[in-house]
């Protein structure tokens, strides 16, 4: 049975699957990262956990795998198939798609960054499906985007299109790790909400979701954190949004678990901040955390489709 391989990588754990020509999932696996071994172990893991998915394909579905998608987390160069950083991992400059590709008998690998693969599943598969514009926002540890034109998502010039955690909202405000003060990040993905609330509580081990529940529980003080995190993210995504225009914004992540305890107060105050903007419709991410081996089926399969397209006409 013809398939290929999808594979995402995280910080502590791989998901992976073996993905039929129609998206049907044939096949699924998980793995630890085993990041606490250091990086070259992380890669060694990598190339065994894809070793043992083409043998499975070969003892269970009758051939190997046609190719294999793989999504990381970090800087990627996606034109080079390189991992070129990744700080939850350790690694920098890993020839990814060159070490997979040799370990998998010369099958043809397709490396993408893991947000931007994620957002490719929800704008074709997922909640953007059917839309022609899209914007994919993943609100996690941090916050990343994926911008989505005509089924494709575009990676910028240098595999950095996308990154609205980092649009500056509070000049000279909190710093990032990243350089600057004030970006987004420090103030709307989950990560800043269960600081803000283990704060304010006083409970270390306090996160986002108690500070959703409280709010739920009309805990005034943890309505002041909720609303100060979703009007700093209103603030960043009307910068998106004048800029991108697209037609849906797709909310994902941990934060976006809170349902509409997130949404309802974020459409209101992302309408408050509209005045010659098209609104776009704001909807939550429908694959969870299956995006991202999802998204790295589909470029597995984008990456078949071009290459017979070349030998077609060649």
């Amino acid at each position: 049975m013809r398939h290929v391989i999808a594979l995402d990588v995280g910080g502590t754990g791989m998901k992976a699957a073996l993905v039929g020509a129609g998206g049907e999932l044939l096949h699924r696996a998980r793995r630890a990262t085993g990041r606490e071994r250091g990086p070259d172990a992380v890669v060694g893991g990598i190339l065994d956990f894809t070793a043992e998915l083409r043998a499975y394909g070969v003892e269970q579905l009758g051939a190997p795998a046609l190719a294999a998608g793989v999504a990381v987390p970090g800087i990627v160069d996606e034109e080079h198939g390189v991992a070129a950083y990744a700080a939850n991992l350790g690694w920098r400059d890993v020839p990814l798609r060159a070490l997979l590709t040799d370990r998998l008998g010369g099958a043809p690998v397709a490396l993408g960054h893991d947000v931007r693969t994620g957002g490719l599943a929800e704008g074709r598969i997922g909640a953007g499906r059917g839309t022609d514009r899209y914007l994919f926002v993943a609100l996690g540890t941090g916050i990343a985007g994926a911008i989505g034109i005509a089924g494709r998502v575009e990676a910028g010039a240098h595999g950095f299109a996308g990154e609205i955690g980092h649009i500056v909202v509070r000049p000279g405000g909190t710093p990032c790790p990243c350089g600057q003060r004030g970006c987004l990040e420090r103030y709307a993905s989950a990560a800043a909400v269960s600081e803000a609330w283990a704060a304010v509580t006083g409970n270390p081990e306090a996160d986002a979701a108690d500070c959703a529940r409280a709010v739920d529980a009309d805990d005034p003080k943890a309505r002041e954190v909720w609303q100060h995190a979703v009007d700093t993210l209103a603030d960043g995504l009307i910068t998106a949004l004048t800029l991108l225009d697209p037609r849906t914004l797709i909310i994902g992540g941990g934060l976006a678990e809170a349902g509409e305890t997130l949404f309802t107060p974020l459409r209101e105050a992302v309408r408050q901040r509209i005045t010659f903007q098209k609104p776009p419709t704001i909807v939550p991410a429908a694959l969870g955390d299956t995006a991202g081996c999802l998204g790295a089926g589909l470029l597995a399969w984008d990456l078949l489709d071009m290459t017979d397209g070349t030998e077609a006409t060649s």
